[in-house]
């Protein structure tokens, strides 16, 4: 469902200390209104419409919320799991998997938690990335301890991750908003899947789930750079036409 429209200023006049000669020909600013909470919008599927404010760059951090008390948990947990399963036998553990999961899952709880309470933040959408990044590396940290998965795969895979995180600490400092695309949201469930099962014993599922998410992870790197890219020719072209 799209969503609402944006609900225009209020005339000049209405304003305190407002005067239309004042901002003539200035562009009108809109207001963001939460759009309505559909099925297929609480799960995430439905992306269409402006990004929240809140999340924006330049917006106040805002950590003491719900959705951000569940990702302070999910980055506390990552060490907790990789000391277990560094410390396992094989690397197949019970525990290790299932702190592996909760983990992972947690992405989508923190998500559902900031769309029903509204309690969007600057700090949860720069931190969900992150924390989804350091899961991934320790998860292939764990996998190529134990040759649970081919290790030039993780290789590649742990490279992509890092320079993400590089790429997204370049656009934080360069003021360009790299914003989720299909192929990088669609990559994180067999990328995850790909790190999880075999931990569970089942590595040619693992195995298939690497391929798939590689493949659709590097072309999600590359559509990330080329947005930044014409981010920052559209920044210049606007500088030297002034």
């Amino acid at each position: 469902m799209a969503e609402p429209p944006l609900e225009p200023p209020p005339p000049e006049a209405s304003r305190p200390g407002g005067s239309r000669s004042r901002d003539r020909g200035a562009a009108p600013r809109a207001r963001w209104r939460p759009p309505r909470l559909t099925f297929t919008r609480l799960f995430g599927l439905d992306r269409s419409g402006p990004p929240p404010p809140q999340t924006q760059s330049g917006a106040p951090l805002n950590p003491w919320t719900i959705p951000n008390a569940i990702g302070f948990a999910r980055l506390a947990l990552i060490p907790v799991f990789l000391v277990v399963a560094l410390s396992s036998r094989d690397g197949r553990d019970a525990l290790a998997a299932t702190l592996f999961a909760v983990i992972g899952w947690g992405d989508y709880a923190d998500g559902i938690a900031a769309r029903v309470t509204r309690q969007y933040s600057r700090l949860g959408a720069l931190m969900d990335p992150v924390t989804d990044r350091l899961l991934v590396v320790c998860g292939v940290v764990v996998d190529w301890r134990f040759s649970l998965l081919p290790r030039w795969a993780l290789a590649v895979l742990a490279v992509r991750e890092l320079a993400m995180l590089a790429l997204g600490r370049y656009a934080l400092r360069r003021g360009v908003e790299l914003r989720i695309n299909w192929p990088g949201r669609l990559a994180v469930a067999p990328v995850m899947g790909a790190l999880f099962f075999p931990m569970t014993g089942l590595k040619t599922l693992g195995e298939v789930l690497l391929y798939i998410g590689l493949a659709l992870a590097l072309l999600a790197t590359g559509l990330y750079a080329r947005s930044g890219r014409n981010q920052l020719r559209e920044r210049a072209a606007g500088r030297h036409a002034e």
